[in-house]
């Protein structure tokens, strides 16, 4: 499997271990732009998935199809074992955040969670008082409940969009880009919260163009790139992938090159002071032994496989993020 291509499922036939599942899915605008190039998700039970890719990728557009706000022009997709034909059913079990929350300016935290639970068909009115304070409390917003929306800061208002998702039990929450414009403080905070939606059972669908946001919390990644998946699995497998490359200080690089070059390395490159190659399946103290024996002075010698970032550039052909 080349570095391009989705990994397999990790799932049942019957997808009955996946939280979300999507097969062919597309979407065509109506200028012919094919913004989402049917994709298969696999989204197991459980699990923070991150949704990684440049903005424009098609993550948001994913995203609407899966909540039903726009219907897709090919493929097929099920929710917690339920399919887009019995949609209705199946989203009071799921929460979402999508592209920023939006709420009334002049009422204070707790009215808007209330107005919102009151256009919910579903809710339970009589339980109304304790399940918003409940959900304040759970994203740490509960002192400030009676403080006008307009006086929140911007972390505030993203905990309170996800307070709206969590306004009864979910067994998925689906998040659009929560940090996204948030201070290190405010990030720092909204990473917090999606590693307690987790802890609490409910897998989190998190999409994100913020490489640091999807190392520290997800268990699983799918990479989009011009609306395509180009890379499903757990991030543990992303990290493995590439192959690990040797590098060399030294004052001599030509006589360092050429011996690699002896030893049947590829790719080498030199520059002043230091020489790379692809490792292949040399042990590194073969090669520490050889240049040794060759005369040259080996200030320096470590092995390292590219890192995610480097990874994420030769997936997707374009920069990520790291910190925002």
């Amino acid at each position: 499997m080349t570095l391009t291509e989705s990994a397999p499922a990790e799932a049942s036939p019957d997808g009955a271990d996946r939280a979300i599942t999507t097969s062919g899915l597309a979407m065509r605008f109506r200028g012919g732009q094919l913004a989402v190039d049917h994709i298969d998700l696999a989204v197991p039970h459980g699990s923070v998935y991150g949704f990684l890719g440049p903005n424009g990728s098609g993550k948001t557009t994913t995203i609407r199809m899966l909540l039903g706000l726009v219907h897709p022009t090919a493929g097929t997709f099920a929710m917690l074992g339920t399919d887009l034909r019995a949609l209705d059913s199946v989203l009071p079990r799921v929460g979402a955040l999508v592209e920023g929350p939006a709420f009334y300016p002049f009422l204070s935290g707790r009215q808007n969670l209330a107005r919102c639970d009151a256009a919910d068909p579903s809710a339970d009115l009589p339980t109304a008082r304790a399940r918003i304070d409940h959900a304040l409390d759970q994203v740490g917003l509960l002192a400030a409940a009676d403080k006008r929306y307009r006086a929140y800061s911007l972390g505030m208002k993203q905990r309170l969009g996800i307070a709206a998702g969590l306004l009864r039990p979910r067994d998925l929450m689906i998040l659009d880009e929560p940090t996204n414009g948030l201070d290190p403080q405010g990030t720092r905070e909204i990473r917090s919260l999606v590693k307690q939606i987790a802890a609490d059972g409910t897998t989190v669908f998190v999409s994100s163009h913020l490489l640091a946001e999807v190392e520290q919390i997800c268990s699983h990644v799918g990479v989009m790139s011009t609306g395509r998946l180009v890379f499903q699995g757990p991030l543990s497998e992303l990290r493995s992938r590439g192959e690990p490359r040797i590098l060399i200080r030294t004052t001599d690089p030509p006589t360092a090159a050429e011996v690699l070059g002896k030893l049947g390395l590829a790719d080498i490159t030199s520059t002043d002071g230091q020489v790379s190659a692809v490792l292949g399946g040399q042990p590194p103290e073969k090669i520490n032994a050889e240049l040794v024996h060759a005369g040259v002075p080996v200030a320096g010698l470590e092995t390292a496989r590219p890192s995610l970032e480097d990874l994420f550039v030769e997936l997707t052909g374009e920069g990520f993020d790291v910190n925002g």
